[in-house]
């Protein structure tokens, strides 16, 4: 075997009408492709998926592994009344109650009115969070952590909305659960917080893995890569593991690349246009670029209020990559070009 072995869908097909053998399904997703970028050592050939299983499906069990993983539709997550499915994009919908985000959940107003408007203007998920992780941001002691989440959490709750906590402490994490989030979400992928695995394993609740390079000091540090779509990738796949081992359900786990976390705009650029192959985890992903700092280096150093447009942008590449949850501050606008997107997927598919 390789030192170094991916496998990334390319050559996305509008409908498998009528090539029944030559495309096959991304994760039980809305999308279909037909080859394979095949990344052995850095190296890179493309084989059909006609080809694909003389040449490496049948021979090769890290293929044949990897394909698999690529190719399993993502079970949905069943979280009380509510049911979190991958099968075509879902929205997450971003609420700061902090001071120095890039935004805050209710511009002032009340964050549980403006979390349930988002739920209502379509996102599936509301992600609440104490604490900024933008570059420079001071750490939040736990306790001022959980006074300005727990409040919110439990209302939204109460409300029947779904909910995650965006959180890297782990008593931040108890108390949000208790009070009816359903979901974890960890940029230090339970990786600062000594308690956070164990935490989450007691829970049984999902959580996403974000990568960052050192995520034990800060979401921010590090960020050196040899090839940073394929070193994400394999830094992802120990962290599954490792979490699984820590008695996490793999099903349970939805994973990110950590656009803007210890990387450089090439950095951002590179994971985003390479995303499909993170769908070899075989976990549901999740993209947060929405209003990041990249898109102000693309577009004159636009500030953060003037990035809707870019945000929109990489919003849909990733719906095009397959990926099963964005992660975003402007639902209205994000829900809208899904639903664009949507139609013109369903149109290609029937091939009216």
């Amino acid at each position: 075997m390789p030192a170094s072995f991916h496998l990334r869908p390319v050559q996305f097909v509008d409908t498998p009408v009528g090539r029944d053998g030559e495309v096959v399904r991304l994760a039980g997703g809305m999308q279909w492709f037909a080859a394979y970028e095949v990344i052995v050592d850095g190296a890179k050939r493309t084989v059909p998926i006609a080809e694909f299983a003389a040449t490496l499906g049948t021979s090769d069990e890290r293929a044949a592994a990897l394909h698999a993983a690529i190719t399993r539709p993502r079970l949905p997550l069943v979280l009380g009344e509510r049911t979190l499915r991958f099968e075509q994009p879902q929205v997450a919908g971003i609420l700061n109650v902090t001071p120095d985000s890039f935004s805050d959940g209710g511009k002032g107003g009340d964050p549980v009115s403006a979390g349930v408007a988002m739920a209502a203007a379509g996102a599936a998920l509301i992600d609440v969070g104490g604490e900024s992780t933008r570059p420079g941001a001071a750490i939040v002691w736990e306790g001022d952590e959980i006074a300005r989440v727990e409040p919110v959490v439990r209302g939204l709750a109460t409300a029947g909305t779904l909910v995650s906590i965006d959180t890297r402490k782990a008593a931040v994490m108890e108390t949000a659960l208790a009070a009816g989030a359903a979901i974890v979400n960890d940029v230090a992928a339970l990786l600062w917080d000594e308690r956070a695995l164990e935490v989450v394993a007691k829970a049984g609740c999902p959580v996403v893995l974000m990568h960052s390079p050192q995520p034990a000091k800060g979401p921010h540090d590090g960020g050196v890569y040899d090839n940073v779509l394929t070193d994400v990738f394999d830094w992802l796949e120990a962290r599954i593991a490792a979490v699984v081992a820590g008695g996490v359900d793999r099903a349970r786990i939805i994973v990110d690349p950590g656009i803007g976390f210890g990387k450089s705009l090439q950095d951002n650029l590179a994971l985003l246009n390479g995303l499909a192959l993170f769908h070899g985890l075989g976990c549901p992903i999740m993209l947060g670029a929405s209003r990041k700092r990249m898109i102000g280096a693309l577009s004159n150093e636009a500030p953060v209020g003037e990035r809707l447009a870019g945000s929109l942008a990489l919003a849909l590449k990733g719906a095009e990559a397959g990926v099963q949850l964005l992660r975003v501050h402007d639902v209205t606008e994000t829900m809208q070009a899904l639903r664009v997107w949507r139609g013109l997927r369903d149109q290609a598919l029937v091939g009216r």
